[in-house]
């Protein structure tokens, strides 16, 4: 059966919250982000979407499984250590739409649903009249132990779709990283793009 994508919000968005927790934790164990994550964490943490309005969640589905999704939210909403880089520089966040998740199983990736993910959040946001888009990507040093030998970075794929790192922009959010016993804050370097 082909992965089919779809934009869910109101009700649909508040019924794929627990399926998009159990891919954070999957998708984010893995580096670049060794996310240590609980269900109880990540229902918190995400159960805003639902109240937030605009927000939406793009799921991909295989048959009637969620196997991927990708959220967004006007930037506004967001937690303050998103903001804050923006708030810094003096932009107007009424402007700009937040790409925030975007998680995809390994066996499904290379098929154009990153793309897809990207195509609809951000027609979501200019039908929302939001003229940026942006979304972070952590930042690990590069001989790091757990960094895997064959890994490629993203960057080009974001450069294709217009993305480019804001300058001296970086966001600093805290999680536990696998093996670890307590939260650490993580840079995460902030990208953008005229919509």
């Amino acid at each position: 059966m082909p992965v089919t994508v779809k934009s869910l919000t109101g009700g649909e968005l508040q019924d794929a919250l627990d399926d998009l927790a159990r891919l954070r934790i999957e998708v984010f164990r893995d580096w670049p982000y060794l996310y240590d994550g609980s269900m109880d964490y990540e229902r918190s943490y995400i159960s805003r979407y639902a109240g937030t309005p605009g927000a939406l969640i793009v799921a991909a589905f295989d048959g009637d499984r969620i196997i991927g999704a990708a959220t967004g939210e006007p930037l506004a909403q967001e937690v303050i250590q998103f903001r804050q880089p923006f708030e810094d520089r003096g932009l107007n966040l009424k402007e700009i739409f937040y790409l925030a998740e975007s998680v995809l199983l390994p066996q499904y990736r290379g098929q154009g649903i990153g793309h897809r993910f990207f195509d609809e959040r951000e027609a979501h946001a200019r039908k929302l009249g939001f003229a940026k888009a942006s979304f972070c990507t952590v930042v690990r040093p590069a001989d790091h132990p757990a960094r895997p030998a064959d890994y490629r970075p993203l960057d080009g794929f974001w450069i294709k779709r217009g993305y480019k790192p804001l300058e001296g922009a970086t966001v600093y959010f805290p999680w536990k990283d696998m093996g670890d016993t307590e939260e650490t804050e993580k840079p995460m370097q902030v990208w953008l793009r005229y919509l």
